[in-house]
């Protein structure tokens, strides 16, 4: 069944551009992975949206994503309440939207 994580940004001040430049460079070679997608929300913040074949494959990736922010880490600001420097979540699919 198809799955989707969503993971929440924000960048420090004057490294909006390096965070973007870094997700342009991306190639996530995960089995299962289909398509990913960077988002601007507003000011210095942005969501990544990535689409798995399931579950079992994103579970199976994490090092992997979690290696690909090691990369640019750098460029993001704690997000608060606990949450470090994303906010990241993650299920199936229980309805599709045409």
């Amino acid at each position: 069944m198809t799955a989707y994580n969503i993971v929440r940004f924000r960048t420090k001040p004057g490294k909006e551009q390096a965070f973007v430049e870094a997700h342009e460079k991306i190639s996530l070679n995960a089995k299962g992975f289909r398509k990913g997608a960077l988002i601007k929300t507003s000011e210095r913040t942005f969501c990544m949206l990535g689409e798995w074949a399931d579950m079992d494959s994103l579970a199976a990736a994490r090092p992997s994503m979690i290696g690909l922010l090691d990369t640019f880490r750098d460029t993001l600001e704690d997000l608060g309440g606990d949450l470090g420097v994303t906010d990241p979540v993650s299920g199936t699919v229980v309805a599709e939207i045409n």
